[in-house]
């Protein structure tokens, strides 16, 4: 486990000599394991432990950690939060997401870190890969659970969950168990406990690594398109300003339709810092106004931004 992990940080340049790391540890198999190799492995770490007070045993668990933190010797910090205090509009997992990123910056600047660990591995990220594929996604969903992203660290990510939980066993760890991890009430669980088994039972026992597998193959092709719309990009933008960004309408017909239709999401991102809102259906409504460059035109995807047409420009608002 310790040469696996070892090889994907350096394979993915995870971690440098000086950086300093929180860890999100839960106190189950998978964010205990990567304590412990981390640990072993010598890096610079701490802890960040989030309870959510909505499980019966979340206390023990909460002790567990703290524990386990103290016979390492790593600074571990704690942060209790009602969850259903904290929805705010958002579905449980996206609030819990959000409280934990939050938390894990407050350590990080506490703690001088720079980089955050978390124990996502590969049954995670074909979890994941199924979930986009049912909710539709486009290319960029196949891509699964990413190495690395910003400042955000899976050194885990090439190690699967038997994997993990035999180096648990082996080391006699003891990590907590999560019950709610039992139930089917969301998506995630019912891909984990009832359509991977199914699959691997009734169609292909190698299910997670052909996931995975493919998920390689689609992370390589993206960075290939990433480069082409970000050259698109440049020869299509004729001027930025904070709120809005005007675009050589001729040059961007010539472009390919998969570019066209990325440009659009990276345009939208740039003007409204974030494309959330925007389907299917609008940018295809966009490519249909950029096409019929007859007159002047606008269309409003969302209550925020204008997108207009003239001569020979297209023009990306932000509505204020």
């Amino acid at each position: 486990m310790l040469d696996k992990v070892k090889s994907t940080i350096q394979k993915y340049k995870l971690i440098n000599d000086n950086d300093k790391i929180v860890i999100g540890v839960s106190g189950g198999p998978d964010s205990i394991c990567l304590l412990s190799v981390l640990n072993k492995l010598n890096y610079n770490l701490c802890v960040a432990h989030i309870n959510h007070g909505l499980r019966e045993n979340a206390n023990i668990d909460e002790k567990y950690v703290k524990d386990f933190c103290k016979e390492l010797n790593i600074p571990c910090y704690v942060k209790k939060v009602n969850l259903k205090e904290n929805l705010n509009k958002m579905t449980v997992e996206e609030a819990g997401r959000k409280i934990r990123y939050d938390f894990f910056n407050e350590v990080m600047e506490k703690e001088n870190c720079n980089k955050i660990a978390t124990a996502h591995n590969s049954n995670d990220n074909a979890e994941t890969v199924l979930m986009n594929m049912i909710r539709g996604t486009g290319l960029s969903g196949l891509k699964g659970i990413e190495p690395i992203r910003g400042n955000v660290i899976r050194p885990l990510i090439e190690c699967n969950r038997k994997e993990i939980e035999e180096y648990c066993n082996k080391n006699n760890l003891e990590p907590r168990h999560d019950e709610s991890n039992d139930e089917t009430l969301y998506t995630r669980n019912k891909i984990r406990l009832e359509l991977i088994p199914y699959i691997e039972k009734n169609i292909n026992t190698n299910v997670v690594n052909n996931i995975n597998r493919m998920s390689d193959i689609v992370s390589e092709e993206e960075i290939f398109i990433s480069n082409q719309v970000d050259s698109a990009y440049s020869e299509c933008v004729l001027k930025e300003y904070d709120n809005k960004l005007v675009c050589n309408l001729k040059v961007f017909n010539t472009l390919d339709s998969v570019i066209k239709k990325r440009l659009i999401i990276k345009f939208i991102i740039k003007v409204l810092g974030n494309a959330k809102d925007i389907e299917k259906v609008h940018i295809e409504d966009i490519l249909k106004l950029c096409n019929n460059n007859v007159g002047k035109k606008y269309l409003s995807p969302n209550k925020n931004l204008k997108i207009s047409v003239d001569k020979g420009k297209v023009e990306y608002m932000k509505i204020l």
